[in-house]
């Protein structure tokens, strides 16, 4: 994700090519951030969806195992449901991408709105289950850890 003119990106790409695999300029300087906290937002919304899911399921009595690898064959599949739903399952909440981290992409994202007169209701949602789970000493939990605001939400742990 990365923004610039043609000329900056072309000098850069050598570089960027030793630290990932997958390049892309996405248009002028300023662009590359603007894709990246848009990837923070569908990231956000999709492992709360995950978490609702498997805790909707859990709650209803089916086996949450057996749904997420349900679900990892249709059209909920999704690389997140396939990481994070498993660390919701078993409850591994050692950092991949700390909340903390995630809760300032998206006040990027919520402070970029406002000034583009944007409502973005699902990721000022997901913020706040964020801050739910700061508030319970998570901050520095993976985000996956996202569950835990919504099962306290619902008194019901996934797999209880």
């Amino acid at each position: 994700m990365v923004g610039g003119t043609n000329e900056g990106f072309n000098r850069a790409l050598p570089v960027l090519e030793v630290m990932g695999k997958t390049i892309t300029h996405i248009g002028d300087h300023g662009a590359g951030q603007i894709c990246k906290v848009a990837n923070q937002i569908v990231v956000a919304l999709t492992i709360q969806a995950a978490a609702e899911g498997l805790l909707f399921a859990s709650k209803a009595g089916a086996d949450v195992t057996k749904v997420r690898e349900a679900l990892l064959g249709g059209l909920a599949q999704s690389k997140i449901l396939d990481v994070h739903g498993e660390r919701m399952i078993k409850r591994t909440f050692d950092p991949g991408f700390r909340i903390r981290l995630h809760q300032k992409d998206l006040n990027l994202a919520l402070e970029s709105a406002r000034s583009l007169n944007l409502s973005l209701p699902g990721t000022a949602n997901a913020q706040q289950l964020f801050q739910a789970c700061a508030a319970n000493n998570g901050a520095d939990w993976d985000h996956a850890g996202i569950v835990k605001a919504l099962e306290k939400l619902a008194d019901h742990e996934i797999g209880a």
